[in-house]
């Protein structure tokens, strides 16, 4: 295998990245609707906590960097929470 093609397959890998969190952006704008509807804060402390819990836990078992898996997710989830502000009206308020 050379390295070309191996950067290749790294290439669909990032694509098919980008496409899973444009999916997870867009069920953002879906939890959005399902706060706005039921008055919830856009910030959940605790569901905040089970992601980066869950997502450590997954890495430990995939023999990656837990940390750093949980510092993607830490931006993913800030990325959530500006599109569910967004959605809601707020904008980019912290």
């Amino acid at each position: 295998m050379t390295i070309e093609t191996i950067r290749e397959e790294i290439n669909r890998v990032d694509a098919h990245i980008i496409r899973l969190i444009a999916q997870r952006q867009a069920l953002a704008g879906k939890i959005a609707q399902v706060k706005i509807h039921n008055g919830m804060p856009i910030h959940d402390n605790q569901r905040t906590t089970e992601v980066l819990d869950d997502v450590f836990d997954r890495a430990v078992e995939s023999k990656i960097d837990p940390v750093a898996v949980q510092k993607i997710f830490e931006i993913l989830i800030a990325m959530s929470e500006d599109r569910q502000r967004e959605c809601s009206g707020e904008g980019n308020l912290p």
